[in-house]
């Protein structure tokens, strides 16, 4: 059973697309189903942790927003940070999946159990996951991954109970 799903931001949260304005002020786009899903898989008592590359002040209010418990910024070596994670909240690699689209993803990808990419990640990691998803990055890819981990964690019953 997956306990905890791990994010990265660029490419997976967000379609990778970096905005700036003329005042050099960063945007993103978040996909609000992707943000249902994360919320309601919290609400089922899981946990959810965001580990990316590049530090911004918006993934820190999305993430606050979401109530997502563990968020690590400006990360280069995001299995190292992964491995301290699990052993501390004392879970077996085997019970965390793991999001990720590009190459400083790929030894986090590879230490977790189930490991998943959205459609539009780059060959590399589409090679190495267990699922690459239908949807791009920032289309509802986090999204559709919590939905196959609801099912296979035989919690549908208890995630529709959430909203109905």
């Amino acid at each position: 059973m997956i306990k905890l799903i791990v994010l990265d931001v660029d490419g997976c949260l967000s379609d990778g697309k970096l905005i700036y304005s003329a005042e050099t002020i960063e945007s993103k786009v978040f996909n609000v189903k992707d943000g249902l899903g994360i919320t309601t898989w919290i609400k089922l008592g899981n946990r959810v942790a965001i580990i990316t590359g590049r530090k911004s002040s918006i993934v820190k209010k999305r993430s606050d927003e979401l109530g997502i418990q563990h968020l690590f910024q400006g990360i280069k070596d995001k299995d190292r940070v992964l491995k301290e994670l699990i052993d501390s909240l004392d879970l077996k690699y085997y019970e965390v999946a793991a999001i990720g689209d590009d190459l400083n993803d790929y030894n986090m990808l590879n230490l977790v159990g189930r490991s998943f990419t959205p459609n539009d990640g780059v060959k590399e990691i589409r090679k190495t996951v267990n699922k690459v998803l239908a949807s791009d990055g920032g289309n509802g890819a986090v999204r559709e991954m919590i939905d196959i981990l609801v099912d296979e964690n035989n919690q549908r019953d208890d995630f529709m109970k959430v909203w109905i």
